[in-house]
């Protein structure tokens, strides 16, 4: 983008009460940022849904005078900016109706032809909830997933540290600009974020930090990736909104279930009574719901020496032994297990190297 179009655009973002949704209308109604400000208000008040109180501050001279300001910061600290008319902006973001028309990155991000995962949970996380986030993204590795989060406190950083641990790209998708970090104690973790993938944000380097920017980041959280799992929450909290965003762009939501007594585990249990979730045990149940099988560029799978399976999955690998390559249908029909839970632990017993998906349903033990 030149220079010109992007100052334009971010005094397009700094316009009071105007939000994403009626920018992206006015861009595509006039053509550009510096049209809309080119035209007279009398034909923008004539587009649908653009109405005089959205308009109030557009032709204020604040904008342009604050972009200015802003462009400089970008240039003088190599941020990276994406605007949501441009390829390299997410491809899944694009089809969020109030995704940011502009994005600010730092770091090494890719997202061409990923999986994309978004974690989120409570910032007072359990010791039960980080070890189901670190085997749970132990699991999902050798599928190569990006793990995107808010980098907070609990089961965020969490997931966070799991994705480096297991050489997954990672993104932090920030509340503020990328002139701070928070929470503070965070900043060791920063230059491993950014060696393999980034942060992400809209906010501007000028903005103040508030809690209600939390709201307006996980609409980010929710629309970069294809779900959202939640691993532990309250009755109320910012997980079970992100989750209720994830929804609204008709994502898939997954949620780890917990005992009814368990405090952290309300906001899960609710969702998965409600139905706004699938119950979530492990990652086999997302790679079955989302049918993430492993390609040529995912990592490979080194078969372990001695792998753990779980007496189900025994006996689905003594059959696959004995009876060589056989379809899923019959696979379950022989050892008397539902079709759709014989699926889910194939794919788990893949994730550990076990078996090998085949052409036309075909299993085979490895």
């Amino acid at each position: 983008m030149e220079v010109s179009d992007l100052q334009f655009v971010l005094a397009l973002q700094h316009v009071p009460n105007l939000g994403d949704a009626s920018a992206k209308k006015l861009i595509r109604h006039t053509g550009s940022a510096e049209a809309v400000f080119k035209e007279k208000k009398s034909a923008l008040l004539k587009i649908d849904g653009i109405g005089s109180t959205k308009l109030t501050d557009l032709f204020s001279s604040k904008n342009l005078e604050a972009s200015e300001k802003e462009l400089e910061y970008i240039f003088k600290n190599d941020i990276k900016t994406l605007y949501f008319q441009d390829k390299d902006y997410p491809e899944k973001l694009k089809h969020c109706l109030d995704g940011p028309i502009l994005l600010f990155q730092r770091g090494n991000i890719d997202l061409i032809n990923k999986k994309i995962l978004s974690i989120v949970g409570t910032r007072r996380a359990t010791t039960h909830g980080v070890a189901f986030v670190e085997k749970f993204i132990e699991e999902l590795a050798p599928l190569d997933p990006v793990i995107v989060s808010g980098f907070a406190y609990g089961i965020d950083i969490a997931a966070q540290k799991a994705a480096m641990k297991y050489n997954l790209q990672t993104i932090g998708c920030l509340a503020h600009g990328l002139n701070q970090i928070y929470p503070g104690v965070h900043q060791k973790y920063i230059a491993g974020v950014e060696e393999n993938g980034g942060f992400l944000t809209d906010f501007w380097s000028t903005d103040i930090f508030d809690r209600n920017n939390f709201l307006k980041r996980n609409r980010i959280i929710a629309g970069l990736s294809e779900a959202t799992v939640v691993i532990e929450s309250a009755e109320k909290g910012g997980s079970l909104v992100t989750a209720d965003i994830a929804n609204s762009y008709n994502r898939e939501v997954f949620a780890v279930p917990g005992r009814p007594t368990d405090l952290q585990s309300k906001g899960c249990n609710m969702l998965i009574k409600s139905q706004q979730a699938h119950v979530l045990t492990s990652a086999a149940d997302v790679a079955y719901i989302l049918n993430w099988l492993p390609d040529s560029k995912s990592k490979p799978v080194q078969k372990q020496l001695f792998v753990e399976l779980e007496e189900e999955e025994e006996e689905l690998y003594d059959y696959l032994k004995d009876r060589g390559r056989e379809q899923l249908d019959l696979i379950a029909l022989n050892c008397s297990i539902p079709t759709f839970k014989a699926a889910s632990l194939l794919l788990n017993m893949e994730l550990k190297g076990v078996v090998r998906p085949l052409p036309g349903k075909l299993f085979e033990a490895v």
